[in-house]
């Protein structure tokens, strides 16, 4: 999950084309089924020498010269390649929040504000996808307006796992989702009451304007927009991005309103709309991934480094793919990558995943999506949900036996069941 300034983790499927009912069509538009039998999976942007990976038990605290989220840095010990070929033995690594380790981190982490427990304000800004003519105009199909909204989804996914406290065995109180798996991976080292815990808040809606030529779209079964809505990538960042696209993006509007700060791990939540490459609706779909932007530094800060983490999930309802992706598994997906990798510089030894997936990064979902068994459904509130099963940091780190919670290598469930295996560069 690589890479515009760090990394984004991206979840992908691709499409089978059938017959589809009434109405008269337009060209760009696609029918419900065409989702149908994707094969999920992920982009990006043997060597053995020892017996196995070792984790270090010492941490430093956050990242120097940088204004962001709290983050702490530690390493482990594993033989294996770097991304030129040359032989490496230590892997340094920065995770969210605070250090697990007793008496092991730099006290100087200006974030931590209880004792063990860090948290992390997480704003969630609902973005409307508005479908245009080439020209620019509102964009109507048998007299129903081309705009698809994802307001019906934030208070499910304000109630969904991700941010609600849900029973889990490696916390001894109920936690959210992301805040288990932390656990998990430090689950011999981390005190009891040792939490890294998002707080939610919604923010202002932002609208990203497209136009006829750069999308294709399928309509619900009332005629109304849209089912799903596909959108070529390049234009989908140029919308993002301030780098790209400039100060009317998505992003850069939230960053004006104050809306997200560098302080905030922020989600950009979007209403089934996925991202198609390479000009091909057909090379589809791109679920969600996980980033940040970089901002000058002034005065203000310190003269620091702004970078504001956030990843961009697609609500997917229920249906659309045979794989399992459905309500928040994508944000599942994104968010605890984040908090493993939240900057895209946590390289491993090269590592080839049970589903075929071969790269050398701590991306946790990367190594189980698309598999049987990746997607776990959690039941809370009389409502079922979704979540994507994680690889921990004892995977990538190759070590036997796992010193994660009851020797596991993935949470919540033991998907895997071995360690990584150090592979020779791009597994050749």
């Amino acid at each position: 999950m690589r890479h515009i300034v760090s990394v984004f983790g991206i979840i992908g499927i691709s499409a089978a084309l059938m017959a589809s009912p009434v109405r008269a069509w337009e060209p760009d538009q696609l029918p419900q089924s065409h989702t149908l039998g994707l094969n999920a999976g992920t982009a990006h942007m043997g060597f053995s020498d020892g017996a196995g990976g070792v984790l270090g038990n010492l941490a430093t605290g956050s990242t120097l010269g940088v204004d962001t989220i709290p983050t702490f840095d530690s390493f482990f010990y594993d033989p294996g390649f770097n991304t030129t070929g040359i032989r490496q033995y230590t892997w340094q690594y920065r995770m969210v929040g605070r250090a697990p380790f007793r008496g092991g981190e730099d006290d100087n982490d200006r974030h931590d504000d209880d004792g063990p427990v860090t948290r992390i304000r997480a704003p969630v800004v609902p973005v409307t996808v508005d479908l245009r003519k080439a020209d620019g105009s509102p964009r109507f199909v048998n007299g129903q307006r081309l705009i698809s909204s994802p307001a019906a989804y934030v208070a499910p996914t304000l109630a969904s796992p991700i941010f609600q406290p849900t029973g889990y065995s490696s916390s001894f109180i109920p936690t959210q989702f992301t805040d288990a798996i932390l656990r998990a991976e430090f689950y011999g080292v981390a005190s009891h009451d040792w939490h890294t815990l998002l707080y939610p808040s919604v923010k202002a809606g932002r609208t990203m304007v497209l136009v006829a030529g750069t999308y294709r779209f399928a309509l619900n079964g009332d005629g109304t927009c849209c089912a799903f809505i596909l959108v070529d990538e390049n234009t989908f960042r140029h919308a993002m991005f301030p780098g790209l696209g400039g100060p009317t993006t998505v992003i850069a509007q939230a960053i004006t309103a104050g809306d997200i700060t560098t302080q905030n791990i922020s989600t950009f939540l979007f209403p089934n709309t996925f991202l198609y490459q390479n000009g091909n609706p057909n090379q589809c779909c791109i679920l969600g991934f996980h980033n940040y932007v970089v901002g000058a530094g002034d005065q203000s800060n310190g003269w620091m480094e702004r970078r504001y983490v956030f990843n961009y999930s697609s609500w997917v309802t229920a249906g659309l793919f045979r794989s399992g992706w459905a309500d928040v598994a994508v944000l599942s997906h994104e968010l605890s990558e984040t908090f493993n990798d939240p900057f895209g510089g946590n390289l491993a030894p090269w590592w080839l995943a049970p589903n075929g997936n071969c790269q050398n990064n701590l991306e946790t979902g990367d190594v189980i999506e698309g598999l049987p068994n990746a997607i776990k459904t959690i039941h809370l509130g009389g409502t079922t949900y979704h979540v994507q099963n994680e690889a921990l940091l004892q995977w990538f780190a190759g070590q036997t036996p796992s010193t994660a919670i009851n020797g596991a290598y993935s949470y919540p469930d033991p998907v895997l069941t071995t360690p990584s295996v150090s592979q020779n560069p791009r597994c050749d």
